[in-house]
């Protein structure tokens, strides 16, 4: 169940307790479980027990692939529930070190700019906007809401455009001008009683609702199973008639690549890639009552690791490394057609 899902339509609570014991079976997974976890704690009103589950992450002797984000995640939250000064240190710290990822920068900006600090958030969205962008041709989809989390804030204090400002008009796809979207006044059209401004705002807000949801969403992938060459040798090796779903693995790679193209052209969204092992695999096994040279387990295997949080989105960007583990480009690898 994705995060953003209406609270008329999930029960946030009762989502939050079976994520948490998700994350206490497979400890390995927790940072991705409790994450999402956290963030249904939010959305039922529940922030202290949210503050918990970060606490728990950054107190864990398990290594945390995203610490800072988990900490400004933290700090978002904290300052929603009256923990104002630990909000703002928590920032400030961040915002000191100087994360390479544009997530943790993202939130702790939006965070001032929620909470009406204009100045400091445009501070911040600048110095990220400069520590990740500086000399880069092409900005990272990653890097875009930090473009257009300037932009706004910018707008907002009448600021002139900049360089910045028109790279975010490059990098913006949808229909409506980054200038309309972010335009102050346009908030009393909703006030309005002629029929046609207000039909025009309705259409501004559904479009930024659509570059919101794209941007910071967690959704839960469509995800392609993938077993690196060592792993597919072994499995095949243990369970031979799996090689009628795996003739080789250059084909299997190829496989891949095909299916998420034809996914992605018929319209799905939200694709991913999730990367079996063998232990692994006889473990779902094992837990399913089922042999592993069962085929029919593989698609049930893949979609387990995806509800882990185990899936890489795809496609990658062009100069990112290729999820086949080739270390070679994506664009020069499997997405070269």
């Amino acid at each position: 169940m994705r995060p953003d899902t209406p609270a008329e339509n999930v029960d946030h609570t009762a989502e939050a307790d079976r994520l948490e014991r998700t994350a206490d079976l497979y400890p390995e997974d927790a940072e991705a479980l409790l994450l999402r976890a956290a963030a249904h704690r939010e959305l039922s009103g529940d922030r202290p027990t949210a503050t918990a589950l970060y606490d728990r992450l950054l107190t864990s002797s398990r290594e945390l692939d995203e610490p800072f984000l988990v900490r400004a995640l933290k700090a978002s939250n904290l300052w929603e529930y009256g923990h104002e000064a630990e909000a703002r240190a928590i920032i400030t710290g961040i915002r000191t070190t100087a994360p390479r990822d544009p997530a943790p920068w993202v939130i702790v900006a939006e965070s001032l700019e929620a909470h009406d600090e204009l100045e400091q958030a445009h501070e911040t969205f600048t110095q990220a906007v400069h520590l990740l962008l500086t000399g880069v041709e092409a900005p990272p989809r990653a890097t875009h809401p930090l473009l257009f989390g300037r932009h706004r804030v910018r707008r907002m204090l009448g600021a002139a455009h900049d360089e910045w400002d028109a790279l975010a008009d490059t990098v913006h796809s949808l229909p409506i001008t980054l200038d309309e979207l972010h335009d102050p006044k346009r908030v009393w059209s909703l006030g309005s009683e002629n029929p046609a401004e207000l039909e025009a705002e309705i259409l501004r807000l559904r479009a930024e609702l659509g570059a919101f949801r794209e941007a910071l969403s967690r959704p839960f992938p469509v995800a392609v199973l993938h077993w690196p060459a060592g792993e597919l040798t072994e499995l095949l090796s243990a369970y031979p008639t799996l090689a009628e779903e795996y003739p080789s693995h250059g084909e299997h790679l190829a496989s891949i690549e095909a299916a998420l193209r034809e996914l992605a052209a018929s319209g799905t969204p939200n694709l991913g890639i999730v990367t079996g092992t063998v232990p692994s695999y006889e473990a779902f096994a094992a837990s399913e009552l089922t042999s592993p040279s069962d085929p029919s387990l593989l698609p049930q295997y893949a979609t387990t690791l995806a509800a882990r949080g185990r899936a890489a989105a795809w496609p990658p960007e062009r100069t990112a490394a290729c999820w086949c583990g080739s270390g070679r480009a994506y664009g020069e690898c499997h997405g070269t057609g």
